[in-house]
């Protein structure tokens, strides 16, 4: 049932964490198969570059509002430009051996309400279906909502990118509606498909990724024994 007000009104449940929350910060982030650290053009656009470049047909680009890139020298004057402020806040995710094999970043940090983004992903065919991408978004996740405190954790895509929106709700993202028409890119529209995953949400997910991320979860071979199985809406 829902709060009533001293008129009968419903209202909203009382807030439960103080605001504003911080920032996040430019710390590493250390998992047992990756390591997500702020992006260093100097020291990551080489290899981004040369993981980016194992996607022969440049797919992996097609819903996003850049790339793809034809020379290291281009991709690292975009990165000089995009990849370098505050808000988006850039991440490398680097595997177990520190090469760089993908992007991601924090964006539309709301400390305010207590509200992040998080957006331009950019998994190299080097760190796609593999459990590292998987403990990337986990350990994102978790310095939101464990580290930071935040009420809310947002993920946005093109209505039309089957393949983010099914990630997505695989990693624990509730569908929240399309914003038709929201923007454009590439001379083209976007409708755009809203995923959202709050405080409440996350001691659940939390759960399931660990439980999936146990090493006893994988055979010799590195293959998962069970699926990641998020709790339902």
């Amino acid at each position: 049932m829902p709060r009533l007000n001293a008129l009968g009104q419903p209202v909203g449940d009382p807030l439960d964490v103080a605001l504003p929350r911080p920032r996040p910060d430019r710390s590493p982030m250390q998992g047992t198969r990756v390591t997500i650290v702020p992006t260093d053009v100097a020291t990551h656009a080489a290899g981004l570059f040369e993981a980016f470049g194992q996607d022969r047909g440049g797919g992996n680009w097609t819903y996003l509002p850049y790339g793809p890139f034809d020379t290291e020298a281009v991709f690292r004057e975009w990165m000089d430009t995009t990849c370098t402020g505050d808000d988006p806040l850039f991440h490398t995710i680097l595997n177990g051996t520190g090469a760089a094999v993908g992007l991601a970043s924090y964006l539309r940090i709301d400390p305010a309400n207590g509200a992040i983004e998080v957006g331009h992903i950019h998994l190299s065919p080097l760190l796609q279906r593999t459990a590292m991408s998987t403990e990337a978004m986990f350990l994102m996740m978790a310095r939101v909502f464990d580290d930071l405190g935040y009420r809310r954790y947002e993920w946005k895509c093109d209505a039309l990118n089957a393949p983010s929106r099914a990630a997505a709700e695989r990693l624990g993202f509730r569908y929240e509606g399309t914003f038709r028409q929201a923007t454009h890119y590439k001379g083209r529209n976007r409708d755009t498909a809203w995923f959202g995953l709050t405080d409440k949400d996350w001691p659940d997910v939390r759960a399931e990724f660990t439980r999936w991320l146990d090493p006893s979860n994988f055979d010799d071979d590195g293959r998962q024994k069970t699926a990641l199985r998020m709790p339902k809406s």
